[in-house]
């Protein structure tokens, strides 16, 4: 989608506005500004002591009331994460989805996450791996965020920050592992100390097979910025971004009697030349910049702006249904392109005043956006089948001959105002209100014969209000209540079952308390909430059409305890509880009926816990567990994903600009299911089998 004159022209004039402020009353708070410097110093630690994505302020996590995940460098680095879903299975309240073999999915406290992906606040809901090279650390909101962000975020959002100019410090880094693993990465980062002008470029390339038959991986990352300082007061911050990846489309493995297959991690169900005709090949590229400027001590702006192009040549093989008496699966093939681009534009306005005797931190933020998203579908059923238990992949045509079951552009156009306030009643006492107004229209143009253009607009209200209460320095209790909307399609093309029907609208309650520990160099949390999801689109079974019936909810508790423990001990861990359910459904899965199962891809109970111990002299060891209940693989509830728990370790020699770190997973060679479809029993991906990767880095 190219950007015409005119609309380029209103984007230039949102970055560039100029205000005037009158002088502060003589009782105005005086703020100095507050530098943020990104840091490589693997001393830093697992406690993070702020984040900018539930607030898009900086904030103390202490001072937000609502529950947010912060995972730093320095935990990703120790764990030997590779992808979003490594950093993920860290988090409490998270369920892992394989994402159709061709994206990051997750589900969020029992609700699925599949367009809530951001990067620095940013929309970024295309769907494909991303790639950590760029990422300084993950940030996770739980619960409802559209007061800032828009539709969408039920159980959650995941926001990525990445690495920004500003240090004088590079290195580069050589990986190899099991299943032929390769990666080398750079991070070049130069700012003198005088000179207006700093630089980063960060990137990686990876090639590597796989556990599973005939998976591959072949990656490109590239992401350059460049920060100016035009004044004392504005800076400029210019990004650019490029990423492809291939591999194979992996859908896993199907269902026998209510459990996947027992099968070795690697059997594959799909073409013999996969690496031909099963691949899934996403390019991303995305320009943006972001302009700040400080009027004074009460007023500053912000801008940003994102424009990307995604395209996708998916192709992929997978098991379609099982014969339980034959023993046989038969298989589905389907060749998929999407082709879509967009950008985004946000404005905002940070005031600092005090008024009746409260200092307050107020935010007004006006956002526009569109994309355009072109798809094309085909698909052909029963193409072949296989023994269920011994699969021989046969050789199958590259392409689909049938007509498309989907071929459309999608568009959709939003402009949203929003404001926030973050107020200091007292030294005890602090509050954190908010609303937004979105309107989202949404625009489907059909390029099959016989298929009509669709077409809806939405506007929605998106409260926020919340209460801390700080006895003294080291304490933290909070209470909350938000609410998010989620439009008909969200983030795909309209379609003609559910055009018609108003937003499903998602509720938060919580509650919860935040310790600093030894020091402040540890922190704990604690966390119990209540998230009701209504008017869920549902297919009626007499009519099988979609109707705007149903409820979810999830009431759970979560529990974090991450930080320096003294004498070189770090420890990162984390435990949810998750009471989920569809408490109201007309639903039929699988012959039974939807209401009253629990939501798929979320277990009941899940934990992990990661300690490092620093040797001296350079030396460190670190060991950790992930543990997951049972989940289920589809809303019928009739196919369960067995509960593991991994084992992992790491070792590491850090001394002068020498870094090298050796890790081993899943060290007691445990076969489990990793992750699931999240609506189809016969999807399930196992989990990588015992495996050791060395990373080298030199700092320069």
């Amino acid at each position: 989608m190219a950007l015409q004159p005119k609309r380029l022209a209103v984007i230039i004039a949102l970055a560039l506005p100029y205000l005037s402020s009158p002088a502060l009353a003589q009782n105005q708070t005086e703020l100095k500004e507050i530098t943020v410097t990104a840091t490589r110093d693997q001393d830093a630690g697992y406690n993070p002591a702020s984040a900018t994505s539930a607030t898009k302020i900086d904030a103390p996590l202490r001072d937000i009331p609502q529950t947010v995940n912060v995972v730093p460098l320095s935990v990703l680095r120790d764990q030997g994460a590779r992808s979003l879903q490594d950093v993920l299975k860290a988090v409490p309240g998270i369920g892992l989805s394989h994402g159709d073999g061709q994206r990051d999915q997750v589900t969020i406290r029992g609700f699925t996450a599949i367009a809530d992906q951001f990067v620095d606040g940013m929309r970024d809901d295309a769907l494909y791996f991303r790639d950590l090279s760029n990422i300084e650390q993950v940030e996770i909101i739980k619960g409802p965020a559209s007061v800032l962000y828009g539709r969408g975020s039920s159980g959650g959002l995941i926001n990525r920050i990445s690495k920004k100019p500003g240090i004088n410090k590079s290195e580069v880094s050589l990986q190899a592992g099991s299943w032929n693993q390769r990666r080398a990465e750079i991070d070049v980062a130069r700012a003198g100390g005088a000179s207006p002008v700093a630089v980063r470029v960060t990137g990686a390339i990876e090639r590597a097979d796989s556990y599973r038959d005939q998976q591959f991986l072949d990656r490109e990352a590239f992401a350059p910025s460049v920060s100016l300082k035009i004044g004392d007061a504005t800076k400029l911050l210019l990004q650019a971004e490029y990423l492809n990846d291939k591999r194979v489309t992996d859908f896993g493995v199907p269902a026998y009697r209510g459990k996947p297959v027992d099968v070795a991690p690697g059997t594959y169900y799909g073409a013999a030349n996969a690496k031909q005709n099963d691949y899934s090949e996403a390019e991303v590229k995305a320009v943006g910049f972001t302009l700040d400027h400080r009027f004074n001590d009460a007023w500053t702006l912000r801008n940003a702006f994102r424009h990307y192009n995604y395209t996708l040549d998916r192709n992929n093989t997978l098991a379609g249904s099982v014969d339980e008496k034959a023993l046989t699966a038969s298989l589905n093939r389907s060749n998929v392109l999407r082709d879509e681009s967009g950008y985004f534009n946000q404005t905002e306005l940070k005031q600092i005043l005090t008024l009746g005797g409260m200092r307050h931190q107020v935010l007004y933020g006006v956002e526009i956006g569109r994309q355009e998203k072109d798809q094309l579908f085909r698909s052909q059923n029963n193409i072949a089948k296989v023994n269920l238990f011994n699969p021989v992949a046969p050789v199958l045509p590259f392409t689909v001959t049938a007509a498309p079951s989907t071929d459309n552009l999608g568009v959709m156009t939003v402009a949203s105002a929003y404001v926030q306030d973050m107020a200091s009643i007292s030294a005890q006492w602090k509050a954190l209100a908010g609303v937004r107004f979105d309107r989202f229209e949404q625009e489907t143009r059909e390029r099959r014969a016989g298929q009509s253009n669709l077409s809806r607009v939405d506007r929605a209200w998106s409260p926020r209000a919340g209460l801390v209460y700080q006895p003294g320095e080291t304490q933290s209790y909070f209470a909350s209540f938000s609410k998010s909307f989620q439009p008909s399609g969200e983030s795909f093309a309209l379609a003609a079952n559910n055009a018609q029907i108003a937003p499903e609208e998602t509720t938060n309650k919580e509650v919860g308390a935040k310790f600093d520990l030894f020091d402040g160099n540890a922190t704990a949390s604690v966390s119990l909430f209540r998230l009701e999801r209504t008017n869920i689109k549902a297919t009626d079974p007499a009519t099988n059409r979609l109707i705007p019936i149903g409820t979810q909810r999830s009431d759970g508790i979560e529990l974090t305890f991450a930080g320096k423990l003294g004498d070189g001990w770090q420890l990162w861990s984390g435990y949810a509880y998750l009471d989920a359910r569809a408490t109201s459904s007309v639903a039929i899965d699988a012959g039974q009926p939807v209401q009253g199962k629990r939501p798929t891809l979320t277990p009941v109970h899940s934990a992990n816990v990661w300690l490092t111990k620093s040797l001296g002299n350079g030396f460190g060891v670190g060991a950790g567990a992930n543990a997951v209940g049972q989940r289920f693989a589809n809303p019928g509830n009739t196919v369960a994903l067995p509960g593991y728990a991994t084992l992992d370790a790491m070792a590491y020699y850090r001394q002068g600009k020498i870094d090298i770190q050796v890790n081993a997973m899943n060290l007691a060679d445990r076969q489990y299911t990793v992750a699931g479809h999240g609506s189809n029993g016969n999807l399930n991906l196992p989990g990588a089998p015992r495996s050791v990767q060395v990373t080298a880095r030199y700092n320069f």
